[in-house]
């Protein structure tokens, strides 16, 4: 029987999507999904990914359902790092379907490079919280991407101010545009400088964050002082790898999913030599959330995150912008079903 029932689809730019969130919005977004994912109440089978090997990218589909918040989505998301270069594009981009659970219909369509942004910058938000000492105040950043830059304001969120930021990236272009654009965004208090290598970014500060497409690893062990945390965010593919492996051996790793760290993130490399194993993991950052491990337990720990990204964190942030979109009018509607 046709009820005649249509279906409203909210259609929202990237340009919308800037406006309607903000960082601390974001990281509860994704702390509540982690936490969610600890208790065992989501549904996100591992990404799907196609390689264009050719091409030197990849596509990536990232479905995902939260039980208890009835929040589901699914991300296609892209990564080419030539594009800038080749095309004039971003490195990332995205688009995200947000699905109505009970009836599968698409509530909105998005772009989802903002969001993505926005999302993973929280994740390493909310792994500072509970991995990093409390008493953080200098922060070396290894690659001055998009990434980095929302890695930053999650951190500014977490600790309201910080004492000295230190940015390297291969280019001199690129780590300038850094210190420029986000020396307002740290304000007067904080001092933000470019710096010539890694070593000088990694090298005596409280918190490494590393953003970059390596497939060798940057940051040495010898770096690194004991109390360092560590957000490994640019290993996020099969091969990928910013850290020599040492490091790991005598960190206290935290994965944000097992079965996606273990082939695409930070120790898919070292895992794949034997030079660490399971064993070696201390969690994921879901259990940490949740209350069943803890985090941080002494402030000589090394910690390391390994981020590559979860289906989740797309859905609550994108069912953020979603509702801030509807009870702001912003975005247009069409019917698709």
């Amino acid at each position: 029987m046709d009820l005649g029932v249509s279906m409203k689809t909210l259609l929202l730019t990237e340009e919308h999507i800037k406006h309607l969130l903000s960082m601390d919005e974001a990281m509860d977004a994704v702390e509540s999904a982690f936490k969610e994912k600890g208790l065992g109440h989501v549904q996100m089978p591992a990404k799907l990914y196609l390689f264009y090997k050719q091409h030197s990218g990849d596509l990536r589909a990232m479905p995902s359902y939260l039980e208890d918040l009835d929040i589901s989505a699914v991300k296609v998301v892209n990564v080419h790092p030539e594009n800038r270069v080749r095309y004039n594009l971003p490195t990332v981009m995205a688009v995200i379907v947000l699905i109505d659970p009970k009836n599968g219909a698409p509530l909105a369509i998005m772009g989802g490079t903002s969001i993505t942004d926005m999302r993973t910058g929280a994740a390493g938000g909310i792994a500072a919280k509970y991995l990093a000492r409390k008493s953080s105040k200098v922060v070396g950043f290894v690659g001055a991407g998009a990434q980095s830059k929302t890695q930053l304001l999650a951190l500014l969120s977490l600790y309201g101010e910080l004492e000295e930021v230190r940015v390297w990236s291969r280019t001199e272009k690129t780590r300038d545009q850094f210190v420029t654009e986000m020396g307002p965004v740290c304000g007067g208090s904080t001092e933000i400088v470019s710096v010539g290598n890694a070593k000088d970014a990694a090298e005596d500060v409280d918190i490494i964050v590393t953003t970059t497409p390596s497939r060798k690893p940057i940051v040495s062990a010898n770096w690194i002082s004991l109390g360092t945390h560590i957000n490994c965010i640019g290993a996020d593919a099969p091969g990928k790898e910013e850290l020599e492996p040492s490091i790991l051996t005598k960190a206290k790793i935290v994965v944000d999913d097992w079965d996606q760290a273990s082939h695409s993130g930070e120790i898919n490399v070292p895992l794949t030599k034997g030079i660490i194993t399971k064993k070696d993991i201390w969690s994921e950052i879901g259990e940490i959330v949740a209350g069943l491990k803890p985090g941080r337990t002494a402030s000589d720990e090394i910690t390391v995150f390994t981020s590559t990204g979860l289906a989740i964190q797309d859905a609550v942030t994108a069912e953020l912008a979603y509702k801030k979109a509807l009870a702001k009018g912003i975005g247009s509607f069409i019917e698709i079903t």
